[in-house]
């Protein structure tokens, strides 16, 4: 195994989970999240010399986040969930049901919007993080993540978008 093979391996060991967890909640469905996950990984590959590997996981990020929106966008399979009125809580209800509700209204957003809720709340990036990562303005993270948190709050209600992502990580 040559250098380069090993260090790919070893970045995608101990990044794998993390980056599939980025590729689901970006595209909302686990096999096309391994798919743009296998494209960004094998992307990453071949540009593994001209990646600056403080910036890694950054760049394949960024690349997941590309790829998830130009399969959308290709499929035009995006439609807004009509749900005006928060999930009824039953005393089964459980987080992973609000969760199941919550993916279900961010395969609504356009992908832009559910790359920047993705990046500033499910991974914690800041704001500055997030545009790079997306390569935008700062100004464009801040007005996509207010239109998006707009749209789940308008589908799931405040508390119900607020209470999930609070516990996102639990």
């Amino acid at each position: 195994m040559s250098g380069v093979e090993h260090d790919f391996s070893a970045f995608v060991a101990a990044r794998a989970t993390s980056l599939l967890r980025v590729a689901y909640l970006a595209c909302g469905d686990q096999t096309e999240a391994e798919d743009v996950l296998q494209t960004a990984l094998e992307r990453t590959y071949r540009n593994w010399d001209r990646v600056h590997h403080e910036t890694l996981e950054p760049y394949v990020r960024r690349v997941i986040v590309n790829a998830a929106i130009s399969r959308a966008r290709r499929r035009a399979i995006l439609s807004i969930i009509p749900m005006h009125s928060p999930p009824e809580r039953s005393a089964h209800a459980t987080d992973t049901d609000l969760r199941h509700v919550l993916m279900e209204a961010l395969r609504a957003l356009p992908p832009r919007q559910r790359a920047v809720i993705v990046l500033r709340y499910w991974e914690d990036l800041s704001e500055t993080q997030t545009a790079e990562v997306l390569g935008c303005a700062v100004g464009t993270v801040k007005s996509q993540a207010s239109k998006a948190m707009a749209k789940l709050r308008s589908a799931l209600g405040r508390e119900t978008v607020e209470g999930v992502i609070r516990n996102a990580h639990a």
